[in-house]
């Protein structure tokens, strides 16, 4: 069994791959200690099992789970054990604590062990039920070109058939094979609210707003050079989603 481990920390890498040592019956197949590493490794390594730290420089381990092949264990390894829940939505195998104790890593183990041959993970890693307002996710373009960028510096998402634009503050556009129904299921409800068919608002970047008739009203955000259109039958969730942060349409 060949396993990936991604942590930021040589130490823990280190120490974990001593441990490893001692379960001939995995293969080590890389290490990543960057979110593009591990998103490199994830894509193109051989393996059944990954040992995923939590918190790593420009992004946590969730980041990385959509990037997980489907038949692959995933293995939350980490200082901090306030993340388990949300481990455990993701289909993670287990969750150890570091420092890591053998007797934790061998239960972990023992537990692949005992699966039936050839069907590595029923369960395959999923992405959280839904984003953190402080999460990032992997973009593709169609261009090839891909990146993680944070939610926050996302302003607008604008619908195009079965795929999508992501609109940056900074100007830069993605185009992505995502439909808006999943980014509406993926996102922060607190933070992004649909209002127009094809277009979704970053509310943190909401700077104001100008009604221009019954049925038009332009919103103001950051990173836009231009405002954007909101139609009336949106507004009423747009209105409670302003509320709730404090805010005013």
């Amino acid at each position: 069994m060949r396993a990936v481990i991604i942590d930021d920390e040589a130490p823990a890498r280190a120490a974990l791959r001593g441990l490893l040592r001692g379960h001939p019956e995995i293969a080590l197949a890389g290490e990543a200690d960057t979110m593009e590493q591990a998103a490199q490794r994830l894509g193109t390594a051989d393996y059944e099992i990954v040992f995923l730290d939590v918190q790593l420089r420009g992004g946590t381990g969730f980041d990385l789970v959509p990037l997980v092949r489907p038949e692959a264990w995933i293995v939350f390894v980490t200082a901090f054990d306030q993340f388990a829940a949300r481990a455990f939505e993701v289909n993670a195998l287990d969750y150890l604590i570091k420092p890591v104790r053998p007797q934790r890593l061998a239960d972990a183990i023992r537990r692949l062990a005992v699966l039936p041959p050839g069907s590595l993970n029923p369960f395959p890693p999923v992405p959280a039920l839904a984003l953190a307002p402080g999460d990032l996710v992997y973009l593709k373009t169609g261009n090839g070109t891909s990146r993680f960028v944070a939610l926050a510096d996302i302003a607008t998402i604008v619908s195009n058939e079965n795929y999508s634009e992501a609109h940056l503050g900074d100007g830069t556009r993605f185009f992505v094979r995502r439909t808006m129904k999943a980014w509406e299921d993926a996102l922060p409800a607190t933070h992004f609210v649909r209002v127009h068919r094809t277009l979704i608002v970053n509310l943190a970047r909401y700077r104001g707003a100008d009604r221009q008739s019954y049925e038009t009203t332009l919103l103001h955000l950051d990173g836009l050079a231009e405002p954007v259109k909101a139609s009336f039958r949106y507004l009423p969730e747009l209105r409670a989603r302003l509320l709730a942060l404090g805010r005013q349409l």
